[in-house]
């Protein structure tokens, strides 16, 4: 059986249009990148630079680090189409949450590692091979856990609580993948933290949540497959189905939307 590579942070979409994962995870084909998730690489690259910072001893402070968020926006990796959103709102959205994240969560972390990049993770028995970064690795109380960081509208209740429902196979991905690369056993439950990309300061709201067992789904129990094992069997059947009911089928977000034969 061949190797075939999966990013961890592109398994939802495996989940959601395999036919359109197929595409730019196998075919190589890209859309422009949106607004929103430039604002959303903004402040991960941000805080990863203050996190390391403060990690290091270096005495980056809050202000410096904010300059990548910037950098980010005004010089980003990819052509971005910026739709209803603009780079002057992205701009103040970022630094306002980067702002936030450094003064309300850094100061209540113990991170022992950020930004953990892991090439690859070989899963020989399925045929896949698993790659990605992880936020964040904190100290907790019965050992180390992972923090993924998550941006969005709507990510953060009013109750200052984060939605990690539909998370849980993601993250466990993400705890296989820096267990591997760190070489420290990840026993503690993952922490979600969520920022809302509001434009209003008030609405900008920062939480966390946390996931635990979040590795239990990824493995089958014996008689139900785990999601590994669902997500090998879509990829080496070529099962490449399409879902025009998925929230990406535009155009600004599948490069074979124009040509897809599910939307008929």
């Amino acid at each position: 059986m061949s190797i075939v590579n999966i990013r961890a942070s592109s398994l939802g979409a495996l989940f959601d249009c395999p036919a359109r994962w197929a595409a730019i995870h196998l075919d190589g084909l890209r859309t422009p990148s949106t607004g929103k998730a430039t604002l959303g690489r903004a402040v991960h690259a941000s805080t990863a630079v203050f996190d390391q910072s403060t990690l290091d001893g270096a005495g980056i402070t809050i202000d410096e680090a904010a300059s990548a968020a910037v950098d980010a926006i005004t010089h980003p990796e990819d052509d971005v189409v910026w739709g209803e959103d603009n780079q002057a709102d992205a701009e103040k959205i970022a630094i306002s949450l980067h702002t936030k994240y450094c003064l309300q969560i850094t100061p209540k972390q113990q991170y022992t590692a950020v930004e953990v990049v892991c090439e690859k993770l070989e899963i020989a028995d399925l045929g896949i091979a698993l790659s990605g970064s992880t936020d964040r690795i904190r100290k907790v109380s019965d050992g180390q856990a992972i923090c993924d960081l998550k941006t969005g509208k709507a990510v953060v209740g009013s109750d200052g609580t984060v939605k990690t429902a539909g998370h849980a196979f993601q993250v466990g991905v993400y705890e296989l993948l820096a267990q591997h690369s760190a070489g420290v056993p990840i026993t503690g439950p993952a922490q979600i933290i969520g920022m809302n990309t509001a434009k209003t300061p008030a609405s900008q709201r920062i939480g966390t949540g946390e996931i635990v067992g979040a590795r239990d789904v990824l493995l089958g129990d014996g008689e139900t497959p785990g999601v590994l094992e669902y997500a090998s069997r879509i990829i080496h059947s070529g099962s490449f189905f399409g879902n025009p009911k998925s929230m990406m089928c535009h155009g600004n977000y599948c490069a074979i939307h124009s040509t897809c034969k599910f939307r008929k």
